[in-house]
C-alpha cells in the first residue's frame, strides 16, 4: 500500500528535525552506536506505517524516541538473555551483557541535559582519527547519508563508508563512554568538537545536494550546538570565534535568494535585511576571540566574516584586509578551501587575472579535483577577463561537479547569458 504523502512529509520533516535527538536519546540506552542507530531507523520506517493508520502524533520526536528506546531495551533484553544462555566462548563486542560494567554516568550533572552534547564528544575521543571523529558525528548527529559526509570532507562516498565503519567499531571496542568529558579532558577535545560544528554548519549553509540552498535545520542546529559550547565554555577563544563565525555568516541567509529562488551573490544581496542583532553579537564574539596570539582558524574565519559583515556595500568592502586574513589563515590551517577562497579574495583584491593566477596554481591540488566552487570560481574570472570560450568550458565543469538544484540553476544561467553573447 502507497504511504500517504502528507505521512511522507511528516516523516521526512522529522528526520531533518529530529534525528539528532533521537538517536542521542537511543545511544544514551543502548552505549552502542550501531544498536542504536539501526533502532531509530526502524523507528522512522514503523512511523510511516503507524502514522498512516494512527495519525501525525502531535509531538513527533517524542513519538520516535520512545520507540526508538523501546526497541533498544528490547533488544538489550534478548542479548542479556543469550549470555545468560550460552556459553561466552567470544569477546564481547556491543553492548553490555549482563557482566560487563555499569556505563559510566554522564559527569555532566544537570546543566548540560542535551545528550546531543554527549553524543558529540562520545564521537570525538581522543581514541579516534580527527577525521573520522568529524564524519562519524555528521553521520549520526545530523543523520547526513554517507555521500553527503563524503562531499563535505572532498572525498569519495566508499572511503567514507569505511572509515565512518572503522570509527564505530572502535568505540564500540574500546567501551568510550557515553558522556561529556572532565573539564581536565576539555581543551584537547575540543578542537575536533569545534570542527564538527563548524561541518555541521556549512553543509546546511549551502546543502551539498537538493532542491534548497539552504537546510535551515542543520543551521539551527549549528546555531544551537554552538551556543551550548559556548555556555560549556566561556573563557575558549576557539568557541567564541567558532559563534562568530557562524553567527555572521548566518545573518546574510534571508537575503541570499531572490523572491523567484534565484540565488544572490554577496554583490547583489540587499543588506538591509541581513540580521543586524545576529551581526552586533558576530563583532563582539571575534574582537574576544581574536585577543589571544596567535588567533585561532576560527577567530580567523569570524574576521573575514566581521569584513563583510561591517562593510557598507559590495564596492566598499576591504578586500586587501580579507587576503591578509586569508594569508595568516593559510599559516596556521593550509587547508585546500582555504586556499581557494584565498585565490578568490586575490581576484577581487588585485584584478580577475591574479585571481585566475592564483587559482590555477591549485589546479593540480587532488582533493579540489571534484570540487565544483573551484570551476565556478574559475569559470568567474575568465568571464571578467572576456574570455568567453573558456569561461563556458569552466560553467560547464561547475555543473558537472554541482549537485544542489539552485546552485545549477544559477550556473546554468551564467552559461545560457554566455552562449547568448555569441562566440568569443
Amino acid at each position: 500500500m502507497a504511504t500517504d504523502p502528507a505521512v511522507a512529509a511528516a516523516v521526512a520533516d522529522a528526520h531533518r528535525r529530529e534525528w539528532a535527538f533521537v538517536l542521542a536519546a537511543t545511544a544514551r540506552v543502548t552505549r552502542d552506536l550501531d544498536l542504536a542507530e539501526e533502532c531509530v531507523q526502524d523507528a522512522y520506517a514503523k512511523a510511516l506505517t503507524v502514522w498512516g493508520e494512527r495519525g501525525i502524533p502531535r509531538r513527533p520526536g517524542a513519538w520516535l524516541t520512545t520507540t526508538a528506546r523501546n526497541r533498544a531495551t528490547d533488544e538489550l533484553r534478548r542479548r542479556a538473555a543469550l549470555h545468560r544462555t550460552l556459553p561466552r566462548l567470544l569477546d564481547r563486542t556491543a553492548g553490555p551483557g549482563p557482566q560487563d560494567p555499569a556505563p559510566e554516568p554522564s559527569g555532566d550533572g544537570e546543566e548540560f541535559p542535551d545528550d546531543r552534547l554527549r553524543l558529540i564528544f562520545t564521537c570525538c575521543h581522543p581514541a579516534l582519527a580527527e577525521e573520522a571523529k568529524v564524519a562519524l558525528t555528521l553521520r549520526l548527529l545530523c543523520g547526513l547519508t554517507t555521500a553527503e559526509v563524503a562531499r563535505a570532507f572532498l572525498v569519495g562516498e566508499t572511503a567514507m563508508a569505511a572509515r565512518i565503519t572503522r570509527a564505530k567499531k572502535k568505540i564500540a571496542a574500546a567501551h568510550i563512554p557515553y558522556r561529556v568529558p572532565p573539564a581536565g579532558e576539555l581543551p584537547d577535545r575540543i578542537d575536533a568538537v569545534l570542527t564538527v560544528v563548524h561541518l555541521v554548519f556549512t553543509t546546511g549553509h549551502t546543502a551539498p545536494a537538493g532542491d534548497d540552498l539552504v537546510r535551515r535545520d542543520l543551521v539551527e542546529r549549528a546555531v544551537d550546538l554552538a551556543r551550548m559550547l559556548r555556555t560549556l565554555l566561556p573563557q575558549d577563544a576557539g568557541v567564541a570565534g567558532l559563534l562568530a563565525l557562524i553567527l555572521l555568516t548566518d545573518a546574510r541567509r534571508e537575503a541570499r535568494s531572490a523572491e523567484d529562488g534565484r540565488m544572490l551573490l554577496l554583490a547583489e544581496q540587499d543588506r538591509r535585511r541581513w540580521d543586524r542583532a545576529q551581526i552586533d553579537e558576530g563583532l563582539a564574539l571575534v574582537r574576544e576571540a581574536l585577543r589571544p596570539r596567535p588567533p585561532g582558524r576560527f577567530a580567523l574565519m569570524a574576521a573575514v566574516a566581521a569584513v563583510h559583515a561591517e562593510a557598507p556595500s559590495w564596492q566598499e568592502t576591504d578586500w586587501h584586509e580579507v587576503v591578509a586574513l586569508y594569508d595568516l589563515l593559510v599559516q596556521i590551517w593550509p587547508s585546500p578551501v582555504v586556499a581557494l577562497n584565498r585565490a578568490v579574495a586575490v581576484g577581487f583584491a588585485a584584478g580577475p587575472a591574479a585571481g585566475l593566477a592564483a587559482l590555477d596554481a591549485l589546479a593540480a591540488e587532488p582533493q579540489l579535483a571534484g570540487y565544483g566552487y573551484l570551476a565556478a570560481a574559475r569559470a568567474d574570472f575568465l568571464r571578467r577577463l572576456d574570455r568567453t570560450a573558456e569561461a563556458r568550458l569552466a560553467y560547464r565543469e561547475a555543473l558537472l561537479l554541482t549537485a544542489n538544484t539552485v546552485e545549477r540553476d544559477f550556473l546554468a544561467d551564467r552559461l545560457r547569458a554566455l552562449d547568448a553573447a555569441g562566440p568569443g
